[in-house]
């Protein structure tokens, strides 16, 4: 895509407004998509199963074998296939085999249901670069969890995401004490509704500089200093190589504190194909080794056809 929208830009406005920015992108590779998406909904149609993928490994093809179930479920963000309305992305995901959409806002809750998909994690009320690590937004984001949270368990949602915010001088240690002081009172609520909340690990090396949840030991502190089980870190695989690399041995060590997974190629943030540095087969059935039960969903800015550069990294992560 030749104009990429980054995450502080799409939390900060909102899909309508990413839309308006990767919507050329998407939509100047939508003439030659047109016969693999409808390929695509033509398998989904002829078996209902969120796991079905109409991709083989080898060459992306129709998979002649039927569907294909791994140990992971899948799904993919929102924003960066912004240029589709997201009924569009709802049927695309589906026909990959993947279970639903990530990163959806309160009012696009609902829509993966009508494809048979569920929103596999809700933006909460904090910002990148404005949350939990800063007293002064205690007040408003304890009170703006706790509304959100019934609200998104009677969406059949059970994530709801929410980020430390800047260090702005702020050292870690005192960072790490605020968001725990701020979580805490929310995992009563959390635990009545069977809702996880889930911190994003962040690069600040390149994308959201100064951002403070930018390690896996930092984030897995805070875990254990909040003690609950419905709050839990989004190991972003893209992110965590920019910042500690070592990534299947991070995941392995720390994965109890582990509730959700992000892919994308390094570097660049694009497709997790061979053109880029990490192994996501190996990466995939590390995840699955570990137990893990929740959602691996797929962030990246495709620089191809999006229809089969989902499709692809779907069936590179089905181990």
């Amino acid at each position: 895509m030749d104009q990429p929208i980054d995450r502080r830009t799409f939390v900060g406005t909102g899909a309508a407004a990413a839309a308006t920015v990767v919507a050329s992108a998407v939509g100047a590779s939508a003439a030659g998509t047109g016969a693999v998406g409808a390929s695509a909904a033509r398998s989904a149609s002829s078996d209902g199963s969120p796991n079905a993928s109409p991709l083989n490994s080898a060459s992306g093809a129709p998979n002649a074998g039927g569907p294909r179930r791994g140990a992971l479920r899948q799904s993919v963000a929102r924003w960066c296939f912004g240029g589709w309305d997201l009924d569009t992305l709802c049927m695309h995901a589906k026909a990959c085999g993947l279970v639903g959409i990530d990163l959806l806002s309160e009012s696009e809750w609902t829509v993966p249901a009508r494809h048979g998909l569920v929103c596999t994690l809700a933006n909460g009320p904090s910002t990148i670069p404005h949350g939990f690590n800063r007293p002064e937004n205690h007040d408003r984001l304890i009170a703006e969890c706790s509304r959100m949270i019934p609200l998104v368990r009677a969406a059949g949602i059970d994530q709801l995401i929410v980020f430390s915010g800047n260090r702005a001088g702020m050292s870690d240690s005192e960072g790490l004490r605020h968001c725990a002081a701020a979580l805490t009172p929310i995992m009563p609520v959390a635990r009545e509704h069977g809702v996880t909340i889930i911190m994003e690990l962040l690069n600040s090396k390149i994308d959201h500089g100064d951002y403070m949840c930018d390690r896996t030991p930092w984030g897995a502190d805070l875990v254990q200093a909040v003690g609950s089980d419905h709050f839990k870190l989004l190991y972003d695989i893209y992110h965590m190589q920019i910042m500690e690399g070592d990534v299947i041995r991070t995941i392995r060590t720390h994965r109890d504190a582990i509730g959700h997974f992000h892919t994308a190629g390094v570097p660049g943030r694009n497709e997790i194909d061979d053109s880029q540095e990490l192994q996501y087969r190996a990466i995939a059935a590390a995840i699955a080794e570990t137990g893990f039960q929740g959602v691996v969903a797929h962030e990246f800015m495709p620089r191809r056809d999006p229809v089969q550069s989902l499709g692809e990294a779907a069936e590179r992560c089905r181990v």
